[in-house]
């Protein structure tokens, strides 16, 4: 079926449009971007997916040689199937986790411009994990929560579920004061910027300014010198005076975040309250008025503290700085009905997402236990609200599929639901045809119908 292109002005429409615009869809800008910003992000996404050659700096070991060779799913800038390798030798004996950086640990790099400077896990390793790839839509707005607000949290939680902030030195800033970890599964990234630096070295082997060493193959600096041809730092200013880092910085800024439809909520999100999944997963902050324009004073719904929590055996195993091998960073819940796997090692797939989600929960430990308990001990009817509510988390209007595009297969379902002004049953939030009701007035009627156009056509 053909969505039929409706010329907005002869519903006399054009002014009512403004009134609430549909959530931009995953990969898009933040809206309200000056046209610098946009500029900034149009060449940001441009570096992003640029893949790197062994003359611009890539390697002699890296993981892959784009961020987007990560960051690509449903859209450039969000997660992936890509698993690495974290390594080290576990604490024993009375000795702690050692990380074994001599050995260079604990990440692994998996590729190499040669096999003969390829990295493995030593044998001095006694234990492995596995980290998936993060989703970034909305990194600019999460960066712009304020330390204060994040320790405000913290105060007013339990003293059973009690978080712990994870302090960090920006990259960017080598001398200034410590800030709280917004990123990272164990929270060690501070800003947008620190991400960019830290991964532009260690997954691609792009030394910066502010990440000068290489990291040679298993600490082999004899190899490291055969093999790395590009003098450091390899990330030269461009012909603006932009690093690559700060481009990739420039786009994961200004990122919009995953939307939530409907914005008003499920009857599933009270029994995520009440259940103690919100006393971690925080679902609201604002960004501090002093970020900046575009990401100043917005009120987001990451659902996240921000805050380092023991979860038990789901922790990975690895010592990340005041992350012990129990310790896991809230991972933000906004975005999650994407995904195609659940918790760090992505060991929850494979199934509807229900399954997933039930099995994510099921091995949720240490602090999260009374949480799981309460969840596992709901009837299904109220298992199934609230993990529909969680299905709301990335949906946005007018996506029937769930695929973050409009296609005519979407418009097929969603044409039926074109009521006008006046329904005969007002839409309510957990109705099917919510999807549809952008302004969340009851009904779906042609003022939506033309927010749906201009969503269309814009992709």
């Amino acid at each position: 079926m053909t969505l039929r292109l409706v010329p907005l002005l002869a519903f006399g429409l054009a002014s009512s449009l403004a009134a609430q615009s549909p959530q931009p869809l995953m990969g898009q800008p933040l809206p309200g971007l000056t046209p610098t910003q946009l500029q900034l992000f149009q060449q940001g996404f441009a570096a992003f997916t640029h893949p790197l050659t062994p003359a611009e700096g890539v390697g002699p070991i890296f993981n892959e040689v784009s961020c987007a060779s990560c960051h690509s799913q449903p859209a450039i800038g969000g997660f992936s199937t890509r698993r690495v390798t974290r390594f080290g030798k576990a604490a024993s004996g009375g000795a702690a986790f050692d990380p074994l950086t001599g050995l260079g640990g604990t990440l692994l790099q998996d590729q190499s411009l040669d096999v003969a400077c390829r990295e493995l896990v030593p044998v001095e390793a006694d234990h492995t994990a596995m980290r998936g790839t993060p989703a970034l839509f909305g990194a600019g707005l999460i960066e712009s929560i304020a330390d204060a607000d994040i320790l405000n949290g913290q105060a007013a939680q339990a003293v059973g579920v009690r978080g712990i902030p994870h302090w960090v030195q920006p990259l960017e800033d080598p001398t200034g004061p410590l800030r709280v970890g917004h990123f990272g599964w164990k929270g060690g990234v501070a800003t947008v910027q620190s991400f960019s630096i830290d991964a532009a070295l260690n997954e691609m082997g792009l030394t910066s300014p502010f990440a000068m060493v290489e990291n040679a193959p298993n600490g082999d600096l004899v190899t490291l010198s055969q093999w790395d041809s590009v003098s450091e730092p390899e990330d030269q200013p461009d012909g603006a005076g932009y690093l690559r880092t700060d481009r990739f910085t420039h786009f994961q800024r200004f990122l919009a975040p995953p939307a939530q439809t409907p914005r008003s909520g499920l009857d599933g999100e009270a029994m995520f309250a009440q259940i103690g999944c919100a006393a971690c997963h925080t679902p609201t902050f604002t960004t501090s008025p002093t970020a900046g324009s575009g990401l100043a004073g917005i009120e987001v719904h990451p659902y996240s503290d921000f805050l380092l929590h023991d979860m038990g055996a789901l922790g990975d195993g690895i010592v990340d700085g005041a992350a012990t091998e129990t310790m896991m960073m809230t991972r933000p819940l906004w975005g999650l009905v994407m995904r195609t796997a659940f918790l760090h090692d992505g060991r929850s797939t494979g199934a509807t997402f229900e399954g997933m989600i039930d099995d994510a929960i099921a091995n949720h430990g240490g602090q999260a236990d009374a949480a799981r308990i309460a969840f596992q001990a709901l009837s299904p009817v109220d298992q199934a609200s609230l993990v529909t509510f969680l299905e709301s988390l990335g949906r946005s209007e007018f996506d029937w599929d769930i695929d973050n595009q409009l296609t005519e297969f979407d418009w097929y379902f969603l044409e039926n639901y074109l009521t006008g002004p006046a329904p005969m049953t007002p839409i309510g939030p957990n109705d099917p045809a919510a999807l549809c009701d952008v302004d969340q007035d009851g009904d779906f009627d042609l003022v939506e119908f033309g927010q749906l156009q201009r969503v269309w056509t814009a992709q």
